[in-house]
């Protein structure tokens, strides 16, 4: 019944909030827009953002959320449906192997110790792809383990393989899985305790390669009988952007998110607080295990650093490229943690953690709504806030509250309960509250209402846009690119007036406009997160522009993607 309960706590506490809200930047609407076009244009193979094939990522999770759709309905709850079920499942995969190894209580406090972390419970309340990654390479990882250390177990490594060939089609690291060989390796050579007798032959990894190489084909074979058939240059540039410049290229000569060497200790110390809290004791624990010779906790453990090491060695990093070594981090730490928070100095850490997040909260909270700052007025205004401000406030007030009874009701002896329930109400607040206030304050919808009162029937483009922009309209918007150099799309877009001058508006980024739209002829359509945004037809552009005459501007982007390719 225990681990019954686990799900139910795990699907009230991640699902809080799922279809209050639409999505948010900076990732949430990109993912959005390509499922959304994937749904409208029934092509899911070859994803698209606008005009432009998609080639950042694979479109198993854009696909994911599609399917999610098709079956609810409603984008609101479709967006973030992957990383739901993605979540319940690397918390159920983490239980199941640790109740494997070490038995039902170390299976429950390693799903508990994963639910309770920041990084994986924020995660999990977002449309994004790394909690499907993680999922895929966490079964992966599940799948090998139970073979190398609890079999012979060939199903389990076979479907293993091909989590991991899931992974590859995701996002590209499921290949990271079979990291899991080194440890292994080193713990065969040297005779530890606690692996398998029998590892299989050649004919078991055969198997497994095999099962890998069939999840790769569900992707790659169509796509390869596609671009064959449909040779063009755009095909040609997604092969090699998707294969070449987002994998061996991003990793090797990186163009953004730098990071210091030692940027993936500050995750671990941060985001994935508070199991990271619990290291001073795990760290002995572990040793300890690690003297004994004991390969379940070597092979886990040693794959978590590898994945750390190979992220820390290209310099662009970002706190979510790690998120799959964390739940076998929980793994490793579900076995000893109950022990530890039978220790005071434990308590007095657990309860330290709910008072130092609980007093901050609750004093922001209060001057913001009493008395606020000139920094609190930035941030409101920042995030359009405006009269929703004080909400926002008082639901701080509401969390640090909450954390301060649970700090009351469960004490010093209680304390790690008293975190885990503490850590409960913050997320339910996040997710029924905070998330969806945030959401509604940079909405594009007050936007979007008055392009369409000037627009009415006239044809609309975008130029300069974000994903959240087309998203946000009910109607169909032209675009000239999304990669496409801002000074490119608006020669393009002034063609595209010159066509029909009278229907014909451009919405456009006002830092773009400049030498060749005529500001006063424009009309103000207001700021949305953060951006300037003007309305105008063909008679704001200046002579010397007309033709698609667009000198490159001041301001020029294309989206964040690397041109040097």
């Amino acid at each position: 019944m225990e681990r019954w309960f686990l799900m139910l706590a795990a699907l009230v506490l991640l699902a809080a909030g799922i279809g209050m809200r639409t999505p948010t930047p900076s990732d949430e609407p990109r993912f959005a827009l390509v499922a959304h076009q994937m749904a409208a244009s029934g092509n899911w193979l070859i994803p698209h953002r606008g005009t432009d094939w998609y080639s950042d990522k694979p479109p198993l999770f854009m696909a994911a959320q599609a399917a999610s759709h098709a079956l609810t309905g409603e984008w609101r709850i479709a967006f973030l449906l992957p990383s739901l079920l993605a979540s319940l499942g690397t918390l159920w995969l983490v239980y199941d192997l640790g109740r494997r190894l070490w038995g039902h209580r170390a299976g429950l406090w390693s799903a508990l110790a994963l639910l309770c972390t920041v990084q994986f419970v924020f995660q999990a309340k977002r449309g994004q792809i790394d909690p499907t990654v993680t999922f895929f390479v966490t079964a992966a990882n599940v799948g090998i383990l139970r073979h190398l250390l609890l079999g012979p177990d060939r199903r389990a490594l076979w479907l293993g393989c091909f989590a991991a060939g899931l992974g590859v089609i995701t996002k590209g690291v499921g290949v990271l899985a079979f990291l899991m060989v080194l440890p292994w390796w080193f713990a065969r050579t040297y005779r530890w305790q606690g692996l398998s007798g029998d590892s299989g032959g050649v004919a078991t990894w055969l198997g497994g390669a095999l099962a890998f190489a069939a999840a790769l084909a569900l992707w790659l074979v169509p796509l390869a009988m596609y671009v064959h058939t449909h040779d063009s240059p755009e095909a040609r540039a997604y092969i090699n952007d998707i294969f070449v410049n987002q994998t061996v290229h991003r990793y090797v000569h990186p163009w953004n998110s730098f990071q210091p060497p030692w940027f993936y200790l500050e995750v671990i110390f941060t985001s994935w607080l508070p199991l990271s809290l619990a290291l001073p004791w795990l760290l002995p624990a572990w040793r300890q295990a690690l003297r004994e010779r004991d390969a379940r906790v070597l092979l886990p453990l040693a794959w978590a650093v590898l994945l750390i090491v190979f992220f820390s060695l290209t310099r662009a990093k970002r706190d979510v490229y790690i998120m799959p070594a964390l739940p076998l981090f929980a793994l490793c730490a579900g076995p000893w943690l109950h022990d530890i928070l039978q220790r005071r100095r434990a308590q007095w850490v657990a309860l330290g953690f709910v008072l130092l997040l609980a007093l901050p909260l609750i004093a922001l909270g209060v001057q913001a709504l009493v008395h606020p700052s000139a920094w609190m007025l930035r941030f409101a205004e920042a995030r359009q806030l405006g009269a929703q401000a004080a909400s926002l406030w008082r639901a701080f007030v509401a969390m640090g509250a909450w954390m301060l009874a649970c700090a009351a009701v469960f004490r010093l002896r209680r304390a790690g309960a008293g975190m885990l329930a503490a850590m409960a109400g913050v997320w339910l607040v996040w997710g029924l509250w905070v998330a969806p206030l945030l959401a509604r304050a940079s909405s594009q919808e007050p936007l979007v209402q008055r392009v369409q009162q000037v627009v009415g029937s006239g044809q609309l483009a975008l130029v300069a846009w974000k994903e959240e922009l087309p998203l946000a309209f009910h109607r169909k918007v032209i675009d000239f690119g999304f990669v496409t150099p801002w000074h490119e799309q608006l020669a393009d877009a002034i063609r595209w007036q010159e066509q029909s001058p009278g229907d014909r508006w451009v919405l456009i980024l006002a830092d773009v406009m400049a030498p060749c739209i005529d500001k006063a002829a424009t009309l103000d359509m207001g700021v949305t997160s953060g951006r300037d945004w003007r309305l105008y037809r063909l008679d704001a552009v200046a002579p010397a522009c007309r033709g698609g005459v667009v000198p490159a501007g001041d301001v020029d982007d294309w989206g964040g993607i690397d041109r040097r390719r």
